[in-house]
């Protein structure tokens, strides 16, 4: 396979030396080496903080408040250059591996790129368009998650539609566990733009941190005129020129120098085999090989290399043709995952539904996270042209209008559904409920247009009885009587958040039945309940023996010796969440750090 690859790329080197432009790349290159660059009268560096928040995500706060949300890069620092849990900073969803390892984690997707690294991102909007000279992003709390800044040519404040939408990467990195959790202020050296820009995106992969990151303010320093021209460019090698001439091929030695009566080994190959090695590459390298020869073009264009397709790491180019370039070799197609993707114009209704109508007969699994390409004409295709759909992820799709969310009922084999941060609507999830019995999870962390929870809870509890994993993140009106339903009728819960829920109370007893009801509890988030109190833990230390992970990050009541016991019943935990737990000091948290080493006990500060 190198040896192929290394002929073509001698083969491009003769046809560019033939046509000069070879030789003017080497001259641009010594160019470029010498330092020779035109000079331009120097600009005055501007420097802006963020005039908006434009999209991300997920956060930690609520889609009611400020605290610990996105919107809160806006602006001047808050923080800074403080170091500590601050609520006026942004923050995103999850952080760890923990997320990954919960059964509501779905399976990843083969073919990932190794350079992909990106979990969240945040786009930022600047007041005025700049050419670039350094970036500077003011973490406050475990800092280390960013790994790529990218910059947009399109002005996000125009009044004139997005066309001919291009991203450059301003800079890109391996996410980092940084020593020290403190303050700092991160300003890697940043790539020229030959475009001014007042749109910048942060990418973030958090797997690697102890906790969850805090980011404060970030800068955009650049000048309104360039200060040179630009480099002389060297000419890339398309490989829709190669010519297979016989000179150029006998020219190139090796085994190809004698008359070519067929593939060679290729042809000596199982034809598994073969697919088997293609199986390993990456997308793009796959579309490459596919232009070589015909047999390969064969092997690269056979349906089975596409039963799983992920298009998230390469949202930034994709579009109408980019999808009906993959039609006619995804009629197999059983995973698809487009997070992220066809945003600002990049996917028409056209050019999505025909993909869909062509490969969602066999579609299993989709994976729509932040496309705000998606409106109700497009869930209704989903729903007609994909019957077989088991996971469908809508996270953050946060202008889909509550009517859309209605087709999603269609989808009887539902499995396992994310709506975080969607404006569906109580209609509409009941509806679902009624028709998808076959749900395993369900996330409707911050849905805050559902009315009554309580009726949602009992819903579930009716139709929904083999459910594994509910996140009711920061859902403001489920009470003690809905909870009692929900554990009742889904006894097979191993994940339950209840984060951020501040109509349960404890004194009702509802968490001591959840404790005797659901015997296979793996994680369960009590976060910022400050009602919860040691009967609560003692319970759950008594009848949940399976748990792995606990947060009851807040609490007033709980006290050192019922998390002791609680460790001690639950050899299987992983994780404690102990933050702004008053009874509970940092002298406790290393007392029992040493006589459970293999738990993770957190306990964030404030400087």
């Amino acid at each position: 396979m190198l040896t192929l690859l290394s002929m073509f790329y001698y083969i491009c080197l003769r046809r560019r030396s033939r046509s000069g432009t070879r030789g003017e790349a080497l001259n641009s290159r010594r160019a470029v080496e010498s330092g020779q660059r035109a000079v331009l009268p120097v600009s005055v560096e501007v420097e802006q903080y963020a005039k908006e928040v434009l999209d991300f995500s997920s956060h930690y706060g609520s889609e009611n408040s400020m605290s610990y949300t996105m919107w809160n890069l806006a602006g001047v620092p808050n923080v800074y250059p403080s170091s500590g849990d601050f609520t006026q900073t942004a923050v995103f969803r999850t952080y760890g591996k923990w997320w990954e390892q919960c059964a509501s984690a779905p399976l990843p997707f083969r073919r990932t790129p190794e350079g992909f690294n990106s979990q969240d991102y945040i786009e930022l909007g600047f007041e005025e368009p700049v050419y670039p000279t350094a970036v500077e992003v003011f973490e406050t709390y475990y800092p280390g998650a960013i790994v790529q800044i990218l910059a947009c040519s399109h002005n996000p404040f125009s009044q004139n539609p997005a066309t001919d939408v291009r991203w450059e990467v301003l800079w890109s990195g391996e996410p980092t566990k940084v020593l020290t959790p403190h303050a700092r202020q991160f300003s890697p050296k940043i790539k020229h733009i030959n475009f001014p820009t007042n749109l910048l995106r942060l990418e973030v992969n958090s797997s690697l941190l102890d906790y969850y990151t805090e980011l404060d303010a970030v800068i955009l320093r650049g000048v309104k005129e360039r200060t040179m021209l630009a480099l002389y460019k060297i000419p890339h090698i398309d490989i829709s020129d190669l010519s297979d001439s016989e000179e150029e091929l006998c020219d190139a030695g090796g085994p190809f120098t004698h008359q070519r009566t067929g593939n060679g080994y290729f042809d000596k190959l199982p034809y598994e085999l073969i697919q088997l090695i293609l199986s390993h590459l990456t997308l793009p390298d796959l579309c490459r090989l596919a232009q070589t020869c015909k047999l390969l073009h064969q092997h690269c264009c056979d349906p089975l290399q596409y039963t799983q397709l992920s298009l998230q790491p390469y949202w930034a180019r994709l579009n109408d043709a980019s999808l009906g370039h993959l039609q006619s070799r995804c009629t197999l197609l059983q995973r698809l995952n487009l997070s992220w993707t066809g945003n600002r114009g990049a996917f028409t209704l056209t050019g999505f539904s025909s993909f869909l109508k062509a490969c969602g007969q066999s579609l299993v699994c989709l994976e729509l996270s932040c496309c705000h390409f998606l409106n109700e004409a497009r869930l209704e295709v989903i729903s007609q042209a994909c019957p077989g759909l088991q996971e469908l992820n809508l996270s953050s799709c946060d202008r889909l209008h509550p009517q859309a969310f209605t087709h999603i009922s269609k989808l009887t084999h539902l499995r396992r559904l994310v709506l975080y941060r969607t404006k569906i609507e109580q209609t509409a999830i009941l509806s679902i409920l009624t028709f998808c019995v076959e749900l395993r999870h369900l996330n409707l962390g911050s849905c805050v247009r559902i009315d009554d929870y309580d009726v949602v809870a009992s819903m579930l509890a009716a139709r929904c009885r083999s459910l594994c994993s509910l996140d009711l993140w920061r859902c403001r009106n489920l009470t003690d009587r809905g909870l009692n339903e929900l554990v009742s009728g889904c006894r097979m819960l191993e994940e339950l958040d209840l984060g951020w829920c501040p109509t349960l109370q404890s004194s009702t007893g509802c968490f001591q039945q959840l404790a005797r009801s659901l015997p296979r509890l793996r994680k369960l988030f009590l976060t910022a309940n400050r009602t919860v109190c040691d009967s609560d833990i003692e319970e759950l230390a008594a009848w949940c023996p399976s748990l792995q992970h606990l947060d009851i990050l807040g609490t007033r009541l709980v006290g050192a010796a019922s998390l002791k016991k609680l460790l001690q019943a639950c050899p299987k935990l992983l994780l404690l969440d102990i933050s702004f737990c008053s009874q509970i000091d940092m002298r406790v948290v290393q007392e029992l750090s040493s006589l459970f080493p293999n738990v993770f006990i957190k306990k964030s500060f404030t400087q």
